[in-house]
């Protein structure tokens, strides 16, 4: 007879948001995601994962290497109460996949004698239609609710569908939970801040100080002076 699984240890399952991305670097548009969900959801902990190679952008540019970034995220978590950054991706290395992380950090409770957590994978609402290719993207829905970060309205948007004001549907994927999170956002992207400084413009209204002084002082990305 097969041997029966161990029961699930007792106890109320920690409530974890996980926030993954390359951060290259991060900027106040993160800083608004983090706050809103942040408010939105009892959180025990929101994590800032930063990928080690985040594949799906690594072969078509350069990135910058994922310690300056760590640091960058570290720098953009100490001002928001409640989060904190995490290499648990650069230090297992090699390509950095979601679903990987989530049995991670399932792993980690029942090692330690706690519920397997309950997750909250924190995407924008842009990323919704690309979940299909993420790696066992079907392993990962079973194990995660979507915490969908509402956004600005973009031209894509289907006026007869029913939105959130936002411009995007309040629909699931298919085999996905969802949970929808609108907050105020700023509508800013890690490569249009890369752009400005790499043209030797300002970026004060789009990256906070700390991530600017970080910038600075690792000398990251090129005209940032």
């Amino acid at each position: 007879m097969p041997t029966p699984s161990p029961p699930e240890p007792a106890g109320t399952p920690e409530r974890i948001g996980l926030f993954g991305g390359t951060f290259d670097p991060p900027h106040l548009g993160h800083v608004a995601a983090l706050r809103a969900v942040s408010t939105a959801l009892s959180l025990d902990r929101l994590l800032l994962v930063v990928a080690n190679d985040p594949w799906q952008k690594s072969s078509s540019r350069a990135v910058t290497p994922a310690e300056d970034r760590f640091a960058m995220a570290q720098a953009l978590a100490e001002g928001i109460p409640g989060v904190e950054a995490s290499r648990m991706e650069i230090d297992r290395g090699g390509p950095s996949y979601t679903v990987t992380t989530v049995e991670a950090l399932r792993a980690e409770a029942l090692a330690s004698g706690r519920p397997v957590p309950q997750i909250y994978l924190i995407v924008g609402a842009d990323l919704l239609a690309e979940l299909g290719t993420w790696e066992r993207a079907d392993d990962l829905a079973e194990m995660v609710t979507l915490a969908v970060v509402s956004r600005p309205p973009t031209a894509t948007a289907t006026a007869t569908a029913t939105t959130t004001g936002t411009g995007h549907p309040r629909t699931a994927p298919p085999g996905w939970r969802l949970e929808w999170v609108d907050g105020p956002l700023v509508e800013v992207s890690s490569s249009v801040v890369r752009d400005v400084l790499e043209r030797g413009g300002r970026v004060d209204e789009l990256v906070p100080a700390a991530v600017m002084h970080c910038i600075r002082r690792r000398d990251l990305y090129a005209g940032h002076r």
